[in-house]
């Protein structure tokens, strides 16, 4: 037995006094209407409505069993409301990872961004280079993330690749701290200081060969990702750092900073994001925290959109969501 649409024909006819208008309020003919109101009468032993040519009159055993069916049927839509959220991803835990070059506003923006979207769900969220992202994607142990570009997207779904150009961080003293604008080649002899190659081999790669390309092959590499890690080597050894103005240390623009940013010229490299999910679960949750990420990446961080020259493996610009 259907329980639940039974007591549906049992409320609606209690409600209605009338087998007629509630078939009618139910979309459903009169006689199927009595059937499953008899059938209910038998399986629950009890005589529900007092029946007569000319009216419906519900039984006192019918009143006493009207508040709990209105009941049984309020607790079956709350039920099914929650499983359309689940089913669409506007509840439960969502995991996601964000690189760690983006700034606290950043991160900060794009939180609030998506709390509003999806205030209900729990967020789970890491900071993991992209090598960990996409490990951590491919053994579906992550829902969620936000990639540098090259890499490898095989499985993924993107969002819109975005742009950050990347300045240079060196000591205040330095030569060229003195100019509006730093090319390249005015940094011969100084050592790059750059994240890690196992964190995003591709884009570790890319960015040497674009400074070689524009002039500039650092006398050594050193690594480093935290702020204060970054700003204490360029301090110790005069030697630079390749960061977006946005991710730059605090203080480093202000008057007396011992260290300072400036944009670049002549072919300077550039860091490109796009938020990333495997193929398949592209939900509600998925796609807000992406659009977050992008949001973000765009009014916080300065990003802007990004169509590369060669293919990269991403959709077209053309079927890029905003």
């Amino acid at each position: 037995m259907d329980l639940v649409r039974h007591l549906e024909c049992f409320v609606a006819v209690a409600e209605e006094s009338h087998f007629g208008r509630a078939a009618a309020r139910l979309g459903m003919a009169q006689p199927p209407l009595s059937q499953r109101v008899q059938r209910l009468e038998r399986e629950l032993g009890v005589r529900l409505f007092e029946r007569t040519s000319r009216q419906v009159r519900i039984t006192e055993a019918g009143t006493l069993l009207l508040a709990e069916a209105r009941q049984v049927l309020s607790r079956t839509e709350s039920f099914l409301a929650a499983a359309r959220r689940v089913r669409d991803g506007e509840t439960g835990l969502l995991r996601a990872a964000l690189p760690p070059d983006l700034s606290g506003e950043t991160v900060a923006a794009l939180l609030a961004d998506f709390g509003d979207r999806h205030a209900g769900l729990e967020l789970e969220l890491h900071e993991l280079s992209t090598a960990q992202q996409l490990d951590r994607l491919a053994a579906h142990d992550l829902d969620v993330g936000v990639v540098h570009h090259p890499c490898d997207v095989t499985g993924l779904k993107l969002g819109p690749v975005l742009r950050r150009e990347m300045g240079v961080l060196l000591p205040a003293g330095a030569a060229a701290a003195a100019l509006d604008e730093v090319p390249l080649p005015a940094l011969s002899g100084r050592d790059l200081i750059l994240f890690p190659r196992t964190a995003a081999p591709a884009l570790y790669d890319e960015l040497l060969t674009t400074c070689a390309r524009g002039g500039f092959t650092p006398a050594a590499v050193r690594h480093g990702q935290g702020a204060s890690f970054v700003k204490g080597l360029v301090l110790s050894s005069g030697a630079v750092a390749l960061c977006p103005r946005d991710a730059a240390p605090p203080g480093q623009g202000d008057e007396g900073a011992d260290v300072v940013w400036r944009p670049l010229t002549g072919g300077a490299p550039a860091l490109r994001h796009s938020a990333a999910w495997p193929k398949g679960r592209g939900d509600a949750a998925v796609q807000a925290f992406a659009e977050a990420a992008t949001h973000a990446l765009r009014t916080a961080a300065g990003a802007v959109l990004d169509v590369p020259a060669r293919p990269l493996h991403l959709r077209p610009a053309s079927e890029y969501w905003l």
